[in-house]
Protein backbone atom coordinates (compact mmCIF):
# COMPACT_ATOMS: atom_id res chain seq x y z
CA UNK A 1 0.00 0.00 0.00
CA UNK A 2 1.27 3.63 -0.43
CA UNK A 3 2.04 5.59 1.61
CA UNK A 4 -0.46 8.68 0.84
CA UNK A 5 -3.23 5.79 1.22
CA UNK A 6 -1.83 4.36 4.59
CA UNK A 7 -2.16 7.61 6.11
CA UNK A 8 -5.27 7.79 5.28
CA UNK A 9 -5.67 4.86 7.13
CA UNK A 10 -3.76 5.88 9.80
CA UNK A 11 -6.19 8.80 10.60
CA UNK A 12 -9.09 6.61 9.26
CA UNK A 13 -7.56 4.30 12.77
CA UNK A 14 -7.54 7.47 15.12
CA UNK A 15 -10.73 8.51 14.30
CA UNK A 16 -12.43 5.08 15.07
CA UNK A 17 -10.24 4.95 18.45
CA UNK A 18 -11.44 8.32 19.57
CA UNK A 19 -14.98 7.55 19.11
CA UNK A 20 -13.99 3.66 21.05
CA UNK A 21 -12.25 5.62 23.72
CA UNK A 22 -14.92 8.37 24.18
CA UNK A 23 -18.08 5.87 24.22
CA UNK A 24 -15.80 4.10 26.96
CA UNK A 25 -15.55 6.19 29.35
CA UNK A 26 -19.13 7.41 29.25
CA UNK A 27 -19.94 3.57 29.56
CA UNK A 28 -17.43 3.60 32.39
CA UNK A 29 -19.27 7.01 33.98
CA UNK A 30 -22.61 5.72 34.21
CA UNK A 31 -22.78 3.50 36.62
CA UNK A 32 -20.96 5.95 38.92
CA UNK A 33 -23.63 8.46 38.27
CA UNK A 34 -22.90 10.33 35.26
CA UNK A 35 -19.83 11.96 33.71
CA UNK A 36 -19.59 14.36 36.19
CA UNK A 37 -17.70 11.38 38.32
CA UNK A 38 -15.21 11.49 35.30
CA UNK A 39 -11.56 12.83 36.24
CA UNK A 40 -11.54 14.45 32.29
CA UNK A 41 -14.32 15.34 30.14
CA UNK A 42 -15.34 12.32 27.43
CA UNK A 43 -13.53 14.01 24.68
CA UNK A 44 -9.85 13.60 26.51
CA UNK A 45 -10.48 10.48 27.09
CA UNK A 46 -11.01 9.80 23.13
CA UNK A 47 -8.45 12.11 22.32
CA UNK A 48 -6.37 10.59 24.10
CA UNK A 49 -6.93 7.06 22.59
CA UNK A 50 -6.70 8.65 18.78
CA UNK A 51 -2.88 10.00 19.94
CA UNK A 52 -2.20 6.91 21.59
CA UNK A 53 -3.59 5.24 17.97
CA UNK A 54 -2.29 7.60 15.41
CA UNK A 55 1.12 8.77 16.93
CA UNK A 56 3.38 5.77 17.04
CA UNK A 57 1.97 4.95 13.77
CA UNK A 58 2.79 7.83 12.62
CA UNK A 59 6.24 7.64 13.56
CA UNK A 60 6.36 4.46 11.85
CA UNK A 61 5.17 5.47 8.78
CA UNK A 62 7.57 8.48 8.85
CA UNK A 63 10.71 6.77 9.63
CA UNK A 64 10.26 3.84 7.13
CA UNK A 65 9.48 6.07 4.36
CA UNK A 66 12.48 8.70 4.78
CA UNK A 67 14.41 5.25 4.60
CA UNK A 68 13.52 2.71 2.58
CA UNK A 69 14.84 4.09 -0.77
CA UNK A 70 18.40 4.61 0.93
CA UNK A 71 18.22 1.06 2.06
CA UNK A 72 16.78 -0.47 -0.94
CA UNK A 73 19.28 1.06 -3.38
CA UNK A 74 22.22 0.47 -0.80
CA UNK A 75 20.98 -3.42 -1.60
CA UNK A 76 20.32 -3.10 -5.14
CA UNK A 77 24.15 -1.33 -5.57
CA UNK A 78 25.43 -3.82 -3.59
CA UNK A 79 24.50 -6.84 -6.09
CA UNK A 80 26.15 -5.56 -8.83
CA UNK A 81 29.58 -7.08 -9.95
CA UNK A 82 32.48 -4.33 -9.49
CA UNK A 83 33.10 -3.72 -12.65
CA UNK A 84 29.88 -2.06 -12.68
CA UNK A 85 30.35 -0.29 -8.95
CA UNK A 86 29.74 3.42 -9.24
CA UNK A 87 32.74 5.20 -8.32
CA UNK A 88 31.63 8.46 -7.46
CA UNK A 89 28.75 9.92 -6.59
CA UNK A 90 27.75 11.62 -9.86
CA UNK A 91 28.38 7.63 -11.24
CA UNK A 92 26.29 6.16 -8.62
CA UNK A 93 22.86 8.86 -9.58
CA UNK A 94 23.05 7.87 -13.19
CA UNK A 95 23.37 4.27 -12.74
CA UNK A 96 20.48 4.40 -9.85
CA UNK A 97 18.39 6.78 -12.55
CA UNK A 98 19.04 4.20 -15.40
CA UNK A 99 18.03 1.07 -13.33
CA UNK A 100 15.11 2.75 -11.81
CA UNK A 101 14.15 3.74 -15.56
CA UNK A 102 14.52 -0.02 -16.44
CA UNK A 103 12.27 -1.00 -13.60
CA UNK A 104 9.35 1.47 -14.49
CA UNK A 105 9.40 0.13 -18.22
CA UNK A 106 10.68 3.46 -19.48
CA UNK A 107 13.56 1.76 -20.77
CA UNK A 108 14.19 -1.67 -22.32
CA UNK A 109 15.78 -4.48 -21.41
CA UNK A 110 17.38 -5.98 -24.34
CA UNK A 111 19.93 -3.05 -24.73
CA UNK A 112 20.94 -3.48 -21.00
CA UNK A 113 23.41 -5.61 -19.42
CA UNK A 114 21.88 -8.39 -17.48
CA UNK A 115 23.28 -7.60 -14.26
CA UNK A 116 21.41 -4.33 -14.57
CA UNK A 117 18.35 -5.99 -15.68
CA UNK A 118 18.67 -8.06 -12.77
CA UNK A 119 19.25 -5.33 -10.28
CA UNK A 120 15.79 -3.40 -11.90
CA UNK A 121 14.34 -6.71 -11.27
CA UNK A 122 15.17 -7.05 -7.68
CA UNK A 123 14.56 -3.25 -7.20
CA UNK A 124 10.64 -4.00 -8.19
CA UNK A 125 10.62 -6.75 -5.69
CA UNK A 126 12.46 -4.97 -3.16
CA UNK A 127 9.92 -1.68 -3.09
CA UNK A 128 6.77 -4.90 -3.28
CA UNK A 129 8.23 -6.44 0.04
CA UNK A 130 9.00 -2.96 1.62
CA UNK A 131 5.36 -1.65 1.36
CA UNK A 132 4.21 -4.73 1.86
CA UNK A 133 6.13 -4.46 5.50
CA UNK A 134 5.37 -1.24 6.20
CA UNK A 135 1.76 -1.60 5.91
CA UNK A 136 1.92 -4.53 7.94
CA UNK A 137 3.62 -2.94 10.88
CA UNK A 138 1.72 0.22 10.32
CA UNK A 139 -1.62 -1.10 10.59
CA UNK A 140 -0.03 -3.23 13.40
CA UNK A 141 1.50 -0.25 15.91
CA UNK A 142 -2.00 1.59 15.00
CA UNK A 143 -4.71 -1.45 16.85
CA UNK A 144 -2.22 -2.68 18.99
CA UNK A 145 -1.31 1.06 20.14
CA UNK A 146 -4.76 2.08 20.34
CA UNK A 147 -6.48 -0.76 22.03
CA UNK A 148 -3.69 0.07 24.42
CA UNK A 149 -5.22 3.10 25.20
CA UNK A 150 -8.75 1.87 25.19
CA UNK A 151 -8.06 -0.96 27.83
CA UNK A 152 -5.99 1.43 29.94
CA UNK A 153 -9.54 4.06 30.48
CA UNK A 154 -10.90 4.22 33.73
CA UNK A 155 -12.63 7.12 35.74
CA UNK A 156 -9.86 8.14 37.77
CA UNK A 157 -7.39 8.86 34.42
CA UNK A 158 -6.62 12.46 33.63
CA UNK A 159 -7.10 12.13 30.57
CA UNK A 160 -7.00 15.98 30.17
CA UNK A 161 -3.26 16.62 31.27
CA UNK A 162 -2.03 13.92 29.37
CA UNK A 163 -3.54 15.21 26.26
CA UNK A 164 -2.41 18.80 26.81
CA UNK A 165 0.93 17.59 27.18
CA UNK A 166 1.34 15.69 24.33
CA UNK A 167 -0.43 18.19 22.19
CA UNK A 168 2.50 21.07 23.53
CA UNK A 169 5.29 18.52 22.56
CA UNK A 170 3.68 18.14 18.93
CA UNK A 171 3.32 21.92 18.86
CA UNK A 172 7.14 22.31 20.17
CA UNK A 173 8.16 19.89 17.42
CA UNK A 174 6.29 21.19 15.02
CA UNK A 175 7.88 24.97 15.80
CA UNK A 176 11.39 22.59 16.45
CA UNK A 177 10.83 20.97 12.62
CA UNK A 178 10.19 24.63 10.91
CA UNK A 179 13.52 25.96 12.30
CA UNK A 180 15.55 22.82 11.43
CA UNK A 181 14.30 22.95 8.18
CA UNK A 182 15.80 26.73 7.88
CA UNK A 183 18.97 25.39 9.04
CA UNK A 184 19.23 22.64 6.74
CA UNK A 185 18.85 24.42 3.59
CA UNK A 186 21.27 27.12 5.14
CA UNK A 187 23.77 24.29 5.43
CA UNK A 188 22.89 22.43 2.44
CA UNK A 189 23.21 25.93 0.12
CA UNK A 190 26.24 27.01 2.15
CA UNK A 191 28.39 23.28 1.57
CA UNK A 192 27.63 23.31 -2.29
CA UNK A 193 28.56 27.10 -1.89
CA UNK A 194 31.80 26.22 -0.45
CA UNK A 195 32.62 23.66 -3.11
CA UNK A 196 31.84 25.90 -5.76
CA UNK A 197 34.39 28.56 -4.32
CA UNK A 198 37.26 25.53 -4.36
CA UNK A 199 36.80 25.58 -7.89
CA UNK A 200 36.16 28.60 -8.78
CA UNK A 201 37.82 31.89 -7.07
CA UNK A 202 36.07 34.31 -4.71
CA UNK A 203 36.73 37.03 -6.06
CA UNK A 204 35.91 36.45 -9.34
CA UNK A 205 32.68 35.72 -9.00
CA UNK A 206 32.16 38.38 -6.45
CA UNK A 207 33.46 41.47 -8.46
CA UNK A 208 33.39 39.32 -12.32
CA UNK A 209 31.79 41.23 -14.80
CA UNK A 210 30.93 38.36 -17.57
CA UNK A 211 28.53 35.62 -16.92
CA UNK A 212 29.05 32.44 -19.16
CA UNK A 213 28.91 29.23 -17.01
CA UNK A 214 29.21 27.12 -20.28
CA UNK A 215 32.06 25.28 -19.56
CA UNK A 216 33.96 22.85 -22.58
CA UNK A 217 34.36 19.20 -22.32
CA UNK A 218 38.12 19.60 -22.83
CA UNK A 219 40.78 21.93 -21.35
CA UNK A 220 41.63 22.57 -25.13
CA UNK A 221 38.37 23.78 -26.53
CA UNK A 222 36.62 27.31 -26.25
CA UNK A 223 35.67 28.66 -23.05
CA UNK A 224 37.44 25.77 -21.20
CA UNK A 225 37.34 27.03 -18.00
CA UNK A 226 33.68 29.06 -18.38
CA UNK A 227 33.57 32.77 -16.64
CA UNK A 228 30.75 33.19 -13.51
CA UNK A 229 31.35 36.53 -12.21
CA UNK A 230 27.55 37.59 -10.58
CA UNK A 231 27.73 41.33 -11.32
CA UNK A 232 25.51 40.88 -14.65
CA UNK A 233 23.53 39.13 -12.88
CA UNK A 234 22.45 41.10 -9.60
CA UNK A 235 22.91 44.17 -12.27
CA UNK A 236 19.65 42.56 -14.17
CA UNK A 237 17.65 41.34 -11.07
CA UNK A 238 18.08 45.08 -9.56
CA UNK A 239 17.35 46.97 -13.20
CA UNK A 240 14.24 44.84 -13.17
CA UNK A 241 13.06 44.88 -9.32
CA UNK A 242 13.36 48.79 -9.83
CA UNK A 243 11.30 49.20 -12.28
CA UNK A 244 8.54 46.82 -11.03
CA UNK A 245 9.06 48.99 -7.28
CA UNK A 246 8.69 52.19 -9.31
CA UNK A 247 5.12 50.79 -10.94
CA UNK A 248 3.86 49.06 -7.86
CA UNK A 249 4.78 51.55 -5.37
CA UNK A 250 2.72 54.53 -6.34
CA UNK A 251 -0.07 52.64 -7.91
CA UNK A 252 -0.50 50.61 -4.96
CA UNK A 253 0.02 53.15 -2.37
CA UNK A 254 -2.52 55.28 -3.63
CA UNK A 255 -4.97 53.01 -4.12
CA UNK A 256 -4.60 52.39 -0.36
CA UNK A 257 -5.30 55.34 0.21
CA UNK A 258 -7.73 55.98 -1.92
CA UNK A 259 -9.64 52.88 -0.64
CA UNK A 260 -8.92 53.50 3.24
CA UNK A 261 -9.61 57.22 3.40
CA UNK A 262 -11.71 58.43 0.39
CA UNK A 263 -13.68 55.40 -0.77
CA UNK A 264 -17.14 55.04 0.28
CA UNK A 265 -18.23 51.40 1.59
CA UNK A 266 -19.62 50.42 -1.77
CA UNK A 267 -16.65 51.42 -3.89
CA UNK A 268 -14.13 49.82 -1.31
CA UNK A 269 -16.48 46.59 -1.33
CA UNK A 270 -15.81 46.29 -5.36
CA UNK A 271 -12.57 47.50 -6.32
CA UNK A 272 -10.76 45.93 -3.00
CA UNK A 273 -11.52 42.76 -4.33
CA UNK A 274 -11.07 43.30 -7.86
CA UNK A 275 -7.96 44.75 -6.80
CA UNK A 276 -6.61 41.64 -4.96
CA UNK A 277 -7.37 39.23 -8.34
CA UNK A 278 -4.36 40.33 -9.50
CA UNK A 279 -2.77 38.35 -6.63
CA UNK A 280 -4.39 35.41 -7.95
CA UNK A 281 -2.91 35.67 -11.43
CA UNK A 282 -0.62 33.01 -11.88
CA UNK A 283 2.75 34.18 -12.73
CA UNK A 284 2.96 32.31 -16.11
CA UNK A 285 0.15 34.46 -17.36
CA UNK A 286 1.91 37.66 -16.50
CA UNK A 287 4.49 36.55 -18.72
CA UNK A 288 2.46 35.49 -21.37
CA UNK A 289 1.16 39.24 -21.09
CA UNK A 290 4.40 40.80 -21.00
CA UNK A 291 5.80 38.59 -23.86
CA UNK A 292 3.14 39.11 -25.89
CA UNK A 293 1.65 42.23 -25.46
CA UNK A 294 3.70 44.62 -23.49
CA UNK A 295 7.26 43.50 -25.11
CA UNK A 296 6.03 44.20 -28.40
CA UNK A 297 4.45 47.25 -27.47
CA UNK A 298 7.40 48.86 -25.78
CA UNK A 299 9.65 47.55 -28.76
CA UNK A 300 7.26 49.00 -31.54
CA UNK A 301 7.06 52.77 -29.09
CA UNK A 302 10.46 52.93 -29.13
CA UNK A 303 11.32 52.01 -32.79
CA UNK A 304 8.45 54.83 -33.94
CA UNK A 305 10.59 57.08 -31.28
CA UNK A 306 14.06 56.21 -33.39
CA UNK A 307 14.93 54.49 -30.54
CA UNK A 308 16.62 50.79 -30.53
CA UNK A 309 14.66 48.45 -28.02
CA UNK A 310 15.21 44.38 -28.04
CA UNK A 311 12.29 42.61 -28.20
CA UNK A 312 12.98 41.34 -24.71
CA UNK A 313 13.82 44.45 -22.50
CA UNK A 314 14.26 44.84 -18.95
CA UNK A 315 11.11 47.63 -18.80
CA UNK A 316 8.82 45.09 -20.13
CA UNK A 317 9.58 42.31 -17.14
CA UNK A 318 9.86 44.95 -14.53
CA UNK A 319 6.47 46.90 -15.46
CA UNK A 320 4.73 43.51 -15.67
CA UNK A 321 6.10 42.23 -12.42
CA UNK A 322 4.79 45.56 -10.53
CA UNK A 323 1.49 45.65 -11.65
CA UNK A 324 1.60 41.50 -10.20
CA UNK A 325 3.28 43.61 -6.81
CA UNK A 326 0.22 46.30 -6.67
CA UNK A 327 -1.66 43.78 -4.82
CA UNK A 328 1.31 43.15 -1.60
CA UNK A 329 1.25 46.81 -1.59
CA UNK A 330 -1.95 47.78 -1.96
CA UNK A 331 -3.07 45.07 0.94
CA UNK A 332 -0.07 45.47 3.20
CA UNK A 333 -0.58 49.54 2.91
CA UNK A 334 -4.59 49.70 3.60
CA UNK A 335 -4.04 47.38 6.61
CA UNK A 336 -1.50 49.62 8.50
CA UNK A 337 -3.28 52.99 7.43
CA UNK A 338 -7.03 51.45 8.51
CA UNK A 339 -4.56 50.07 11.97
CA UNK A 340 -4.03 53.62 12.53
CA UNK A 341 -6.27 54.79 15.77
CA UNK A 342 -9.49 56.76 14.70
CA UNK A 343 -8.88 59.46 17.26
CA UNK A 344 -5.87 60.50 15.60
CA UNK A 345 -7.84 61.17 12.51
CA UNK A 346 -10.47 62.86 14.62
CA UNK A 347 -8.27 64.59 16.86
CA UNK A 348 -6.50 66.48 13.81
CA UNK A 349 -10.03 67.11 11.89
CA UNK A 350 -11.09 69.06 15.26
CA UNK A 351 -8.10 70.98 15.00
CA UNK A 352 -9.46 72.40 11.95
CA UNK A 353 -7.05 70.00 9.48
CA UNK A 354 -8.27 69.33 6.19
CA UNK A 355 -9.04 65.65 5.40
CA UNK A 356 -5.89 65.55 2.98
CA UNK A 357 -3.72 67.41 5.19
CA UNK A 358 -5.09 65.09 8.10
CA UNK A 359 -3.95 61.90 5.46
CA UNK A 360 -0.21 63.74 4.77
CA UNK A 361 0.75 65.02 8.41
CA UNK A 362 -0.76 62.63 10.95
CA UNK A 363 -2.27 58.93 9.05
CA UNK A 364 0.89 58.56 6.56
CA UNK A 365 3.27 59.67 9.37
CA UNK A 366 1.91 56.94 11.81
CA UNK A 367 1.71 54.37 9.06
CA UNK A 368 4.90 54.68 7.41
CA UNK A 369 7.19 51.61 9.75
CA UNK A 370 4.45 49.19 8.21
CA UNK A 371 4.24 50.75 4.83
CA UNK A 372 7.92 50.70 4.60
CA UNK A 373 8.48 46.69 6.00
CA UNK A 374 5.63 46.01 3.63
CA UNK A 375 7.26 47.47 0.39
CA UNK A 376 10.35 45.94 1.47
CA UNK A 377 8.28 42.77 1.54
CA UNK A 378 7.64 43.17 -2.12
CA UNK A 379 10.89 43.75 -3.14
CA UNK A 380 11.67 40.67 -1.89
CA UNK A 381 9.02 38.93 -3.77
CA UNK A 382 10.19 41.23 -6.70
CA UNK A 383 13.77 39.73 -6.52
CA UNK A 384 12.65 35.78 -6.63
CA UNK A 385 10.25 36.19 -9.31
CA UNK A 386 11.58 33.89 -12.31
CA UNK A 387 8.96 33.23 -15.37
CA UNK A 388 8.25 36.70 -15.81
CA UNK A 389 11.53 37.37 -16.92
CA UNK A 390 12.46 34.45 -18.81
CA UNK A 391 9.46 34.79 -21.11
CA UNK A 392 9.85 38.77 -21.38
CA UNK A 393 13.50 39.93 -20.67
CA UNK A 394 15.50 36.97 -22.00
CA UNK A 395 18.04 34.53 -20.98
CA UNK A 396 21.16 36.70 -21.51
CA UNK A 397 23.40 38.22 -19.06
CA UNK A 398 24.29 41.97 -20.24
CA UNK A 399 25.66 43.90 -17.54
CA UNK A 400 23.69 47.11 -18.93
CA UNK A 401 21.36 49.88 -17.19
CA UNK A 402 19.10 50.53 -20.10
CA UNK A 403 15.83 49.20 -19.42
CA UNK A 404 15.59 48.49 -23.43
CA UNK A 405 18.19 45.48 -23.11
CA UNK A 406 17.55 42.27 -22.72
CA UNK A 407 18.80 41.03 -18.96
CA UNK A 408 18.55 38.08 -17.08
CA UNK A 409 18.28 38.00 -12.73
CA UNK A 410 19.87 35.34 -10.48
CA UNK A 411 16.62 33.12 -9.65
CA UNK A 412 16.68 32.78 -14.09
CA UNK A 413 20.58 31.92 -13.94
CA UNK A 414 19.57 29.55 -11.06
CA UNK A 415 16.68 27.28 -12.92
CA UNK A 416 18.75 26.95 -16.02
CA UNK A 417 21.76 25.89 -14.09
CA UNK A 418 20.07 23.32 -12.55
CA UNK A 419 17.81 22.08 -15.60
CA UNK A 420 19.06 19.32 -18.14
CA UNK A 421 21.70 16.16 -17.30
CA UNK A 422 24.91 17.39 -15.85
CA UNK A 423 27.33 16.61 -13.44
CA UNK A 424 26.16 17.33 -9.39
CA UNK A 425 29.73 18.58 -8.95
CA UNK A 426 30.55 20.38 -11.82
CA UNK A 427 31.35 24.39 -11.61
CA UNK A 428 28.08 24.89 -13.01
CA UNK A 429 26.05 22.89 -11.03
CA UNK A 430 27.58 24.63 -7.91
CA UNK A 431 27.04 27.71 -9.46
CA UNK A 432 23.06 28.19 -8.52
CA UNK A 433 24.11 27.43 -4.88
CA UNK A 434 26.33 30.13 -4.80
CA UNK A 435 24.38 32.21 -6.61
CA UNK A 436 21.17 31.01 -4.50
CA UNK A 437 23.71 32.03 -0.97
CA UNK A 438 23.83 35.79 -2.49
CA UNK A 439 20.42 35.91 -2.92
CA UNK A 440 19.51 34.42 0.32
CA UNK A 441 21.77 36.95 2.06
CA UNK A 442 20.63 39.89 -0.24
CA UNK A 443 16.42 39.43 1.02
CA UNK A 444 17.68 38.66 4.55
CA UNK A 445 19.42 41.78 4.57
CA UNK A 446 16.39 43.07 3.26
CA UNK A 447 14.44 42.00 5.89
CA UNK A 448 16.18 42.49 8.40
CA UNK A 449 16.38 46.44 7.96
CA UNK A 450 12.48 46.23 7.52
CA UNK A 451 12.16 44.62 10.90
CA UNK A 452 14.81 47.82 12.26
CA UNK A 453 12.35 50.29 10.09
CA UNK A 454 9.13 49.42 12.16
CA UNK A 455 10.52 48.70 15.42
CA UNK A 456 12.81 52.11 15.35
CA UNK A 457 9.68 54.12 13.94
CA UNK A 458 6.40 51.80 15.22
CA UNK A 459 4.16 54.25 17.26
CA UNK A 460 2.38 52.19 19.85
CA UNK A 461 -1.35 53.57 20.83
CA UNK A 462 -3.49 52.78 23.46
Amino acid sequence: MQPANLLLITLAFAAIAYGLGYFRSRALAMPLGGIRHLKSLPFYYGARAALWCGIPALIVLGLWAAFQGHVIQTLVIGTLPENLLPGNEGEASLLLSKISNIASGALPKDFADPAIVAAADLLVHLREQSLMYMTALVVAVAVLAGFIAWVRIHPTLNARVQVEATLKWIFFSCAALAILTTVGIIFSVALETFSFFQKISFIDFIFGSHWSPQTALRADQVAAEGAFGMIPLFTGTLLISSIAMLVAVPVGLMSAIYLSEYANPRVRGIVKPLLEMLAGVPTVVYGFFAALTVAPFISDLAASLGIEASSQSALAAGAVMGIMIIPFVSSLSDDVINAVPQSLRDGSLALGATQSETMKKVIFPAALPGIMGGILLAVSRAIGETMIVVMAAGLAANLTGNPLETVTTVTVQIVTLLTGDQEFDSAKTLAAFALGAMLFLSTLVLNILALHIVRKYREQYD
